[in-house]
């Protein structure tokens, strides 16, 4: 596969994960205008936990399953089906633990009045879990579009969903409360109803991929199973830390916030979660990347000169998220728009932190190639846990004094580290040529026209002027990567043909 190709199906990636994102940041508006921020807290929570109980029900088999199947002389089909007959007996029983003990879990997350959320978080990550492989394999036949398309079409269900359940039913109920539907109206349900909406929309993804589903054969291989368990729980591992580096932060919050009650402490997660969303733009393209990448990753090992091909997909990739930090930096007046209650406005200082978070994990997940090739998962799950007691220890000593800043500065700290670690341990194992000094240079132009955009907007407070000099500054930035990139991009994929 090209990088043509990657670029292609990535694309294609994109334009679900975007989709999705994007429409998630439409519904930041429209949450944070129907919800109390201590509501928004309680269903950030909720989905600060959920992806925790993905990692363990899923324990890493989407990975193994691309492994494996590029693996000479093993049968695609057979590893698809051992692993799929896995994950079916599984989620059977995690799901009936997760129902057997729903209220101590929402008393853990501080959700003790509502053990509703835990049975209704169980029924979404049941669905999710069973199309997992399904959509991996779409994925390893090459099948974005379809991909793309079932992935749209639940979002606009689930948007559709939560309209009904925020805007549509409450309505129903106060004019005709003698109604059907009016009496599955219930106020105190609250952030709830977006767990519900949820299961609709993974029900839709359920039945479409059925036929992915059924092709199912009936075999089922120990041996086969028993080496792609020892291959893929370090990344379980990894990926349960990774979820602590990721969501953790805001269940902590809860628990630790400076404030007195437990409504504030939920007002804060709704806070930090709302402002979060703005940091959106990077890593919906790093997921995006990620899907594309890790099939062609494992595909462009077979080939010469893989490691070349490897340093040019991360230079164009460092390029990309550079010009994604100064979209959604230079232009903040405009994005923060988006959280409709001002009170939350207080947490934008968070974002640029987060911002480059996000960037650093980005690149983490590019350099993350080397052990995945060596077959060394366990060196991907001791870096996520080596960021996984960063986290914890920032946030533990840092929560109780500076609440939501301790937890973007957390999260900042362990991706940097993370990155620095994989850079220097897999140059040693599997030395790859980055453009190491070039990449830095052009992360510390985007830091010096970041502060300059900060210095000027400090000297008026006309919000037309701070668009204007925002502007300047990203048209400057992208003239630059043009002159300086011009041959290369001149072999690029749409782009290209406007370098000539």
């Amino acid at each position: 596969m090209s990088i043509k190709k990657l670029a292609g199906q990535t694309a294609w990636y994109g334009i679900s994960s975007i989709a999705a994102r994007f429409i998630n940041y439409l519904l930041t508006p429209y949450l944070t205008y129907k919800l109390s921020a201590a509501t928004y807290g309680e269903q950030s929570i909720v989905y600060s936990a959920i992806p925790f109980l993905n990692v363990i029900f899923t324990y890493g088999l989407e990975t193994a399953y691309f492994r494996f199947s590029n693996r000479d002389g093993l049968d695609e089909k057979k590893v698809f089906s051992t692993a799929s007959f896995s994950i079916i007996i599984s989620t059977i029983f995690l799901t009936g633990l997760l129902l057997l003990f729903r209220q101590p879990i929402a008393t853990l997350l501080n959700l003790e009045f509502h053990p509703e959320f835990i049975k209704w978080s169980a029924y979404v990550i049941a669905l999710d879990t069973l199309t997992t492989l399904p959509f991996a394999k779409l994925r390893y036949d090459g099948r974005p579009r379809k991909y793309a398309l079932i992935r749209v079409v639940s979002i606009f269900v689930n948007v559709g969903m939560v309209y009904f359940f925020y805007s549509v039913l409450p309505v129903i109920a106060t004019n005709d409360p003698g109604s059907v539907l009016a009496k599955y109206y219930d106020p105190n349900i609250g952030a709830g109803y977006y767990i519900i909406a949820n299961i609709f929309s993974s029900a839709i993804i359920f039945l479409i991929l059925l036929p992915e589903f059924l092709s199912i054969r009936l075999q089922w291989s120990s041996a086969l199973w028993k080496e792609m368990l020892v291959y893929s729980l370090p990344l379980m591992v990894a990926g349960f830390a990774g979820m602590i580096n990721e969501t953790f932060d805001r269940i902590m919050l809860g628990w630790w916030a400076p404030v007195a009650t437990h409504e504030q402490k939920l007002q804060e997660v709704g806070i930090y979660a709302a402002c979060y969303k703005l940091s959106l733009l990077i890593s919906m393209f790093v997921q995006a990347f990620r899907m594309g990448a890790e099939p062609f990753f494992f595909q462009q090992s077979k080939g010469d000169g893989a490691q070349k091909t490897y340093a040019r997909v991360m230079k164009f990739f460092v390029i990309a998220i550079c010009a994604m930090f100064l979209f959604v930096a230079l232009y903040i007046d405009v994005w923060k728009e988006l959280i409709r209650n001002r009170h939350m406005w207080e947490g934008l200082k968070v974002v640029p932190i987060l911002l480059i978070a996000n960037m650093s994990l980005g690149v983490y997940y590019n350099l993350s190639i080397w052990y995945k090739l060596s077959h060394n998962t366990r060196a991907g799950a001791t870096i996520t846990i080596i960021g996984a007691a960063i986290t914890l220890l920032v946030n533990y000593f840092l929560i109780p004094y500076y609440s939501y800043m301790a937890c973007a500065w957390a999260t900042l700290l362990c991706y940097g580290g993370m990155m620095v670690i994989s850079y220097l341990w897999g140059q040693k194992v599997y030395p790859v040529p980055y453009a190491t000094k070039r990449l830095l240079g052009y992360f510390g132009i985007m830091l010096a026209l970041y502060f300059i955009d900060i210095g000027i907007c400090s000297l008026t407070p006309s919000v037309l002027l701070h668009l204007l000099a925002g502007t300047v500054l990203f048209v400057a930035y992208i003239l630059f990567i043009i002159k300086t990139e011009k041959e290369e991009l001149k072999g690029m994929p749409v782009i290209g043909k406007w370098m000539k």
